[in-house]
Parts: C-alpha cells; sequence; structure tokens
C-alpha cells in the first residue's frame, strides 16, 4: 500500500489539530499508510484540543515498520517541549526542521512515496536558523536543486509561480527568458504526469498591469514572456500569453485553461485563495518525488480552538495520493510502449 509522510509543521499552530482531524477520517486508511513525523507527547496535547477523538498512533522506529490500517507515527525527538499556542517560538521552528528533516531523507530514500507537510511558520523557522525561505526551496535542495515549480492546485485551478518567495522589489530582476521557458515546461511535465493529461493548455501571465500595453508600462512581456511562450510553442507546448491578470480572471478567461503560469507570488496565489479558500493544495511540482501541503498557514489566531477545518489538509492527502497513482501509470505505460518498440524493431510480434 501507498506510504504517505506526514510533517507535524509548527507545534503552536493549527498543524497538528488538522492532522489529527484529517486522519480521524479511518476510511482514508483502506487508501494509503499514514506515516506522522512528529512526536507522541505534542500529538497527545493536541489530541486534548480535539472533542471526542480517540485516536490511536503506532509508534515506528522507521518506515519499513509501518503497520497497514493504522497511524503510524515516527517520533522525531523525545524532548519534553514547551507549547505556546498561537506565537512563533524558536523551539516551534526547531521541531518542524527535526520533523522535515527526518521525512525529506526517508522520501530521498524512497522509504515512503509522498510527503505531506503541515504548515510552517517561517519566523519561527528562521529563529531555529532554517537555512530555506520554505518548504518549497527546502524539498528542492534535497533533490539536488532540480527545477522545481510551486504549484497552487484544486480541482478546477492550477496556477504555478515563475518566481516564489521573493520580495516584489525583486521580481523584474529575477525574470528572463530562460526561467519563463524552464517554468512552462515543467508546469507541462506536471500536468502531464502527476495530473493525467495528454495535451495541457497553459495560459501565462504578464507582469505589468495590462501585460504592459504595448510597452506603456514595462518590457518584460516584450523582451522575455512572449518570446518564452514562442519557443515553447515550437517545442509542441500549448501555450499562450501573456494575459493581463486583472482581466484574466475577472472575465473568467482562466477556465478555459488547465494551468496557469504566473510571474510572483501575490499575482497568483490572490485569485487562487480567493476562488477555492480551504479547498486548495500547495504542490512542489518537478522533483523526482511528489511533495504537497494545505493552501493555508499555521492559523496562530484560532490555534489551540478546536476551530480549525481539516478540508485543505484532506485534499492535500488526496492530491498526492492521485498523484503518485498518476505517476506510476504514466511511468508504467512510457515503460511498456518502449517495450513494445523494441520488440517491433528487433522483430518480435506479440
Amino acid at each position: 500500500m501507498i506510504k504517505i509522510g506526514i510533517t507535524i509543521g509548527d507545534i503552536n499552530g493549527i498543524g497538528p489539530e488538522v492532522i489529527i482531524k484529517a486522519l480521524s477520517n479511518t476510511k482514508l486508511l483502506e487508501y494509503f499508510t499514514p506515516i506522522v513525523y512528529g512526536s507522541y507527547k505534542v500529538l497527545s496535547y493536541h489530541k486534548n484540543i480535539v472533542a471526542n477523538n480517540n485516536m490511536v498512533f503506532h509508534s515506528i522506529q522507521h518506515p519499513g515498520q509501518a503497520v497497514e490500517g493504522k497511524i503510524n507515527l515516527i517520533n522525531c525527538w523525545e524532548d519534553n517541549v514547551a507549547i505556546t499556542l498561537g506565537r512563533p517560538t524558536e523551539e516551534g521552528g526547531k521541531y518542524a526542521m527535526l520533523a522535515l528533516e527526518k521525512a525529506g531523507k526517508d522520501i530521498v530514500e524512497k522509504q515512503i512515496d509522498a510527503v505531506v507537510t503541515a504548515p510552517i511558520n517561517k519566523h519561527a523557522m528562521q529563529l531555529a536558523k532554517f537555512p530555506y525561505p520554505g518548504h518549497t526551496e527546502f524539498f528542492t535542495y534535497l533533490d539536488n536543486n532540480s527545477k522545481s515549480l510551486m504549484l497552487m492546485q484544486s480541482e478546477d485551478l492550477k496556477i504555478a509561480l515563475a518566481t516564489n518567495h521573493l520580495p516584489l522589489s525583486q521580481v523584474a530582476a529575477a525574470i528572463s527568458k530562460e526561467l519563463v521557458i524552464e517554468k512552462i515546461m515543467t508546469l507541462n511535465k506536471t500536468m502531464i504526469e502527476d495530473f493525467g493529461f495528454e495535451k495541457p493548455l497553459i495560459g501565462v501571465l504578464g507582469m505589468n498591469p495590462h501585460a504592459s500595453d504595448n510597452g506603456l508600462m514595462g518590457n518584460e512581456e516584450a523582451m522575455f514572456i512572449t518570446p518564452a511562450i514562442i519557443e515553447c510553442k515550437k517545442q509542441g507546448i500549448f501555450a499562450m500569453g501573456p494575459y493581463p491578470a486583472d482581466g484574466f480572471f475577472g472575465s473568467s478567461i482562466w477556465k478555459k485553461f488547465d494551468a496557469i503560469l504566473a510571474m510572483y507570488h501575490d499575482q497568483g496565489l490572490i485569485p487562487f485563495k480567493a476562488l477555492t479558500f480551504g479547498h486548495g493544495t500547495n504542490v512542489t511540482s518537478g522533483l523526482s518525488f511528489i511533495r504537497t501541503s494545505p493552501d493555508h498557514g499555521t492559523g496562530y489566531d484560532i490555534a489551540g480552538k478546536n476551530e480549525a477545518s481539516a478540508s485543505s489538509f484532506l485534499q492535500a492527502l488526496y492530491t498526492a495520493l492521485d498523484m503518485v497513482r498518476n505517476r506510476t501509470e504514466y511511468f508504467s505505460s512510457r515503460e511498456n510502449a518502449l517495450v513494445r518498440k523494441a520488440k517491433k524493431s528487433a522483430g518480435i510480434h506479440e
């Protein structure tokens, strides 16, 4: 059975709560084996917050010991932890990092099939000396600095980012023809391999207001984005644009596309969260392994109040499961096609 690793996230936020609520649906155990990376003591603390919860964790040392039909738990530390609900602390960052590092090691070594991460707080992670801006950059580093892509996805809307956690003042300097080509190609690849599209139609947004209005408000579209789209079309990718972001979403043009590439963080995430909040998933595409997370943060304002919804975390689990299945089917089909081609070339008839 598919094994999905789940990192505990910030112990002072809603991550542990939504993990407990999501896994309370025992029907999930028929489809995959969950392995939570965290602490029995911390999860027991948060379990007391969730009313009427009798969840039992099966403690293991490594994924090879995971038992199907149970919620498996790898204790990443034995320390007694001071939980400070609703606040970013160095301890919160430290223990979130320990869980991430252990799960990261196991996903790279193929001990688990996918990893779903509960939210972390960037300030807390910095206090703990976490050397990456976020999850995306951490997993990209683990995967030998692969050409990764931050993709926000729901059933009806998929928006990827050309630049991730970058200050707006640095976006223009970061945009290049080569970067846009790389991101379009990675998005096309993940739509085919991970989401089952044969020939995805990709809409590309401009960077400037009105997509620069023929150079009146910037030249990034003419210099970098349009040439990148033309190059990708030459390589057989169905990419169109660049589109002005406001009209693209305001007039519902986005509904015509299978996926969208935005140039910077808020250009993509504001419409995504406005249209899908609570039902979306953050995917790090382009990796040799599968990583997803819910579309929300640590929720400090409601931590410890038993008010957090598990809907987005459940979607992250379902998305990871579907991606494992789709990727397995894609590579299996491709391998079978290559075998048939080799037999045909050798004159072997089935």
